[in-house]
């Protein structure tokens, strides 16, 4: 649990390089997003796969706005630790 916590926080963190009209609809998204992985049966689907998915994702929003990938640093740290 601590580590979806730290990956949230990452993802959180990369929402504020975004520009200031887009950061609400990405902060949103990603706290829905988190919150329905509370609901995702383990079987199916492991948490590494989640976390991975998680950074895609925010690497193709910052990709979208022009902001470079290594921001994202050091949320592929705590993603693949």
């Amino acid at each position: 649990m601590k580590k979806v916590v730290r990956v949230y926080g990452g993802v959180l963190r990369l929402v504020r390089l975004l520009p200031a009209d887009t950061r609400p609809y990405y902060a949103k998204y990603a706290r829905e997003n988190f919150v329905n992985y509370r609901e995702v049966d383990q079987s199916e689907t492991s948490l590494d796969e989640l976390f991975q998915r998680a950074y895609n994702h925010s690497l193709w929003v910052l990709k979208k706005y022009s902001i470079d990938e290594s921001a994202a640093e050091k949320l592929k740290e705590i993603c693949f630790e």
